[in-house]
């Protein structure tokens, strides 16, 4: 016949059966839970958290030459319309080919620049004058000198180089000037200057003439030479005990 349980035994047996059905329990309830998804981040969200690319400044166009010429009734109003009793023609844009970008041609990167163009010249005796209008920052005569050969070549004088053309003072402008020699007709000179938007290049054959027709267009004013000092007389022989008069 079984030994009956104490007490204490049966009482154990039931806190486990107990501990089980919880244990039992619980675990049923987790598996009839659904788990809470987790939420995705928000593809607006992860946009525009990204930076947004800089865009990259355009680069300044550059200039480029200027085929078709435009009348500029200004700039054909600069040039005169006679010197003393010769007349000077100013033919219409349209009664001559050449353009801006054509006569900028000799002038480089200046040249690049001439907007519109106007031709004047006299027949006898022999002359030619062309005055551009320059975009951009005012031009100084000293700017044209690396273009000096190339104007005369422009002109017609071949086998020119720098050496001949010399910055001169006609009527008071600063002027390039480059006289006549062996690659020239006989008397022929020629002239280029500028005066804040505008570069002028003038070939003749009559220096007087084109003295003349430079004096009444427009030019850059020769600087002032500063006035040298004056000098104070000096003290040096009444210092000097020795040169003073003895008295009598």
């Amino acid at each position: 016949m079984p030994t009956p349980l104490s007490s204490a035994v049966r009482a154990r047996r039931t806190q486990w059966a107990f501990s089980l059905l919880v244990l039992a329990a619980a675990l049923a309830a987790c598996g009839s839970t659904n788990p809470t998804p987790t939420p995705r981040p928000s593809t607006a969200a992860s946009a525009s958290a990204r930076p947004t690319p800089t865009p990259s400044p355009s680069p300044t166009p550059a200039p480029t030459p200027r085929y078709t010429n435009e009348p500029d009734d200004e700039l054909t109003g600069l040039i005169p319309d006679a010197i003393g009793e010769l007349t000077i023609v100013k033919p219409a844009v349209s009664d001559f080919a050449i353009t801006p970008g054509d006569f900028g041609e000799p002038y480089g990167e200046l040249g690049l620049r001439f907007a519109s163009l106007q031709v004047a010249y006299v027949t006898s005796p022999r002359l030619s004058l062309y005055a551009a209008r320059v975009d951009g920052p005012s031009v100084t005569t000293q700017e044209l000198e690396p273009y000096l050969a190339e104007a005369g070549r422009y002109v017609g004088i071949a086998g020119l180089v720098r050496e001949p053309w010399a910055l001169e003072t006609v009527n008071g402008n600063r002027v390039w000037v480059r006289p006549e020699d062996n690659a020239t007709v006989l008397g022929t000179m020629i002239y280029t200057w500028a005066a804040d938007e505008y570069v002028f290049l003038l070939i003749g054959t009559d220096d007087p003439v084109n003295r003349a027709l430079i004096a009444q267009l427009p030019g850059e004013a020769a600087p002032t030479p500063s006035p040298r000092p004056s000098r104070s007389p000096s003290t040096s022989a009444s210092a000097d005990p020795s040169q003073s008069i003895a008295p009598s």
